[in-house]
């Protein structure tokens, strides 16, 4: 069943600060809580492009790894960036990310749809497991920008 979680969170620096990291593939590597087992297995660029392919591993569930490959689907720079999932553990990944000035710094948009499968074994997973471990990754990601990027 499709699944919808929506963040916003608002960071005391400019645009450009903000979308020069978020534009910075190697990043997500600081803000993924470290118990995921967050490893990158390809090179990356500095900056990402429309068609980027990101291949991944993490360990989310008593350490067995998931293979997954996203791409960067549609970049409009300084405003949006979305990721999709080509292969990995969901059956829908779709990610955007959007940026907005506002008073005096950035207000940061996740919109994210998701869908684990309609298999017993996945709903199963989904009421369990996956929904929480989900809203645990983005309250981590929430933490880490505000140490990374302190009120000034």
């Amino acid at each position: 069943m499709m699944q919808q979680l929506t963040q916003q969170q608002w960071l005391p620096i400019s645009l450009p600060e903000a979308w020069q990291f978020f534009a910075t593939p190697k990043n997500l590597n600081l803000i993924t809580p470290p118990e995921m087992s967050f490893v990158i297995k390809n090179d990356l660029p500095n900056e990402m492009y429309e068609g980027l392919l990101i291949h991944y591993t993490i360990r989310p569930f008593l350490n067995i790894p998931f293979n997954w490959l996203t791409e960067i689907t549609h970049i409009r720079p300084q405003q949006y960036f979305i990721d999709e999932q080509r292969f990995g553990p969901y059956k829908l990944w779709h990610h955007e990310h959007h940026f907005k000035e506002e008073n005096n710094g950035v207000s940061m948009t996740d919109i994210l749809y998701y869908d684990i499968g309609k298999s017993i074994a996945g709903r199963i997973a989904g009421s369990v497991y996956v929904h929480k471990q989900i809203k645990r990754i983005f309250a981590y990601r929430t933490q880490k920008l505000t140490e990374i990027f302190p009120d000034r």
